[in-house]
């Protein structure tokens, strides 16, 4: 027997799936016995498995690489998963309801009345300098009110085990398709524990996208006309972009396969002639959606799109200007914004963030930099950040730097011990930490993915998770106890 409980080591933090030392959360029970009994050839011949199974479904991701480009690599997937109660699991479901559903309404407001900017809760000045918010959509409001139908809200928990919401990617948020062929691999490789446990199921995604996307269409018609708009082979999510169309059964276009008419509909190429489209799936960010309003030199958009878009003539999934509330400065308001509109205090936490526009907050930050994590309001992917505890005193004093030039561009946070859970280093398990993203989609109704994108940092001691600079990821089970 490779793995022994008594040898893996949780001290001051919380661990998914052990107590302490030789003992299993309850949830967890079955899988760890199982795991207990393989042998080292057992795991190697599971690991392998797994390794054919993301090859043979070509699950890739691509990265770009100062020196070599843009290289795509096999998905990194541990062979140990994830477990969540589901009775823990329906609280965290209400939260990102109430979260999609307030943030949802705080945008229709900023584009519209705002009123509540005119009652003093969020700062005029924070919206003035908002680089996401498009003035090209004002007075303007998508079908049901909804401007991000997809949403990744990314949680974490501290080494108490309270959950986070880490951050909201409300723009084009990816990693879907990677929590469902996480899924998939899983059912290859661990047939038996899906007989054991009562594990609360994914797959449906795709057709719950779909109906979402179809609820959108401006044509009353019982199979609208629905497409993923991609900027191409070359983007690191296009793996995605093709599997959810396949999946959807939808077409997969660029926007050179795209064109809007002169009765401002939008209509896709075939080799048949002109056919209409209803709706939009767009993963492109909303600066190349339509050079006719925003970058003229953009090759990846349509000309007209908007112009069709407010005219009501193509539903656009998510809305252009949704990324107002994907900024990291609006984040730290958000439970005030749950309050504001729904009168209803937050059920998720926000991490403790300082607002460094707030002159007392700010100098907090800069006195005690070295304990933060510093992030900029509008990069993502990991990409422009300051982890303190990790850094020199340089790399200090440049961010402090970059705050005092530029304040409303940055927030800080206190270093979270993440939460850990066993992972697979050669034969045996060691804790690694990780995060969560799951999915909402918002339509008439809000729906929340049963568990979502584990993320896990594959580097002892290393907090980063993101594929992009050297994480891997994790099935995640929400498992009924109830029905066992």
């Amino acid at each position: 027997m490779a793995i022994r409980w008594g040898n893996y080591k949780v001290t001051n933090l919380y661990d998914e799936l052990v107590e302490k030392a030789g003992k299993p959360r309850e949830h967890a029970q079955h899988l760890c016995e199982y795991l207990r009994a393989l042998s080292d050839k057992d795991i190697n011949e599971l690991k392998a498995a797994s390794d054919s199974a993301i090859h043979t479904m070509g699950v890739t991701f691509r990265v770009y690489h100062q020196e070599e480009g843009s290289i795509d690599r096999a998905w990194p997937f541990d062979i140990v998963p994830r477990l969540i109660n589901a009775k823990e699991w329906s609280g965290i479901e209400k939260g990102l309801k109430q979260r999609i559903k307030a943030l949802n309404m705080f945008i229709d407001d900023l584009y519209n009345d705002q009123n509540i900017i005119k009652d003093g809760v969020f700062p005029a000045s924070m919206l003035k300098k908002s680089k996401n918010f498009l003035e090209e959509c004002r007075g303007f409001s998508p079908a049901n009110g909804v401007w991000a139908n997809i949403c990744g809200s990314d949680l974490v928990r501290d080494n108490q085990g309270k959950v986070y919401v880490l951050e909201d990617n409300l723009r084009v948020p990816s990693g879907v398709s990677y929590m469902l062929e996480n899924r998939q691999v899983m059912k290859r490789v661990f047939p038996e524990m899906f007989q054991k446990y009562n594990i609360l199921p994914v797959d449906d995604y795709p057709s719950e996208l779909y109906d979402m996307l179809a609820e959108m269409s401006p044509r009353k018609i019982e199979e609208p006309e629905i497409v993923v708009l991609t900027p191409g082979i070359y983007n690191s999510a296009y793996f995605e972009h093709a599997y959810l169309a396949q999946q959807m059964g939808a077409e997969l276009v660029e926007g050179s396969d795209l064109v809007v008419e002169d009765d401002d509909c939008v209509y896709m190429r075939t080799i048949n002639g002109l056919s209409r489209v209803d709706v939009i799936y767009r993963r492109i960010d909303d600066w190349f959606i339509d050079p006719d309003v925003f970058d003229p030199d953009s090759l990846l958009g349509v000309p007209g799109l908007i112009r069709a878009w407010k005219a009501g003539n193509v539903g656009l999934a998510n809305a252009p200007g949704s990324g107002v509330a994907d900024d990291k400065v609006v984040y730290a308001y958000v439970p005030k914004i749950i309050e504001y509109y729904l009168k209803e205090e937050a059920i998720l936490a926000n991490v403790p963030t300082y607002k460094c526009n707030d002159k007392a907050e700010r100098e907090y930050v800069l006195e005690n930099i070295a304990d933060m994590v510093v992030k900029p309001a509008n990069e993502s992917g990991g990409y422009g950040m300051l982890i303190g505890p990790h850094a020199t005193a340089t790399e200090h004093e440049k961010f402090r730097k970059l705050i005092k030039a530029d304040p409303r561009n940055y927030v800080a946070q206190p270093m979270l011990t993440l939460s850990t859970a066993p992972t697979m280093v050669d034969t045996r398990v060691e804790p690694r930490h990780l995060d969560l993203r799951p999915f909402i989609l918002s339509g008439k109704d809000v729906k929340v993915t049963m568990g979502g994108l584990t993320r896990v940092a594959l580097e002892r001691g290393s907090m980063v998770v993101n594929s992009s600079q050297g994480g891997g990821s994790k099935d995640t089970w929400i498992v009924d106890m109830e029905e066992e």
